[in-house]
């Protein structure tokens, strides 16, 4: 399993260039995000996350969503996603 990356506390508009680049740098791996931090979660991250797991599933990687709090199911569930079907990509 590879190491969980921590994602940060606000997961907006701001966050989502840094985001974008820290889920690039484990391309190579499988994905662990760990949600333990996260207390708001934006549609824009929503997207970027969403991005790399369906590129993370084509490769073959596995994409794991760790330490949601029920705050975080609740704003996933708005969007219409639960940290399951994120890890399932777009298929």
């Amino acid at each position: 399993m590879s190491e969980p990356i921590l994602l940060a506390a606000r997961l907006d508009l701001p966050a989502a260039s840094q985001l974008k680049t820290t889920l690039k740098d484990h391309v190579d791996s499988d994905l662990v995000l760990d949600l333990s931090e996260v207390k708001h979660f934006g549609s824009l991250c929503l997207q970027v996350i969403l991005a790399a797991a369906t590129s993370a599933v084509a490769a073959g990687k596995s994409v794991s969503l760790i330490n949601a709090s029920d705050r975080v199911i609740d704003q996933l569930r708005v969007m219409g996603m639960t940290p399951e079907t994120i890890a399932r990509g777009r298929t």
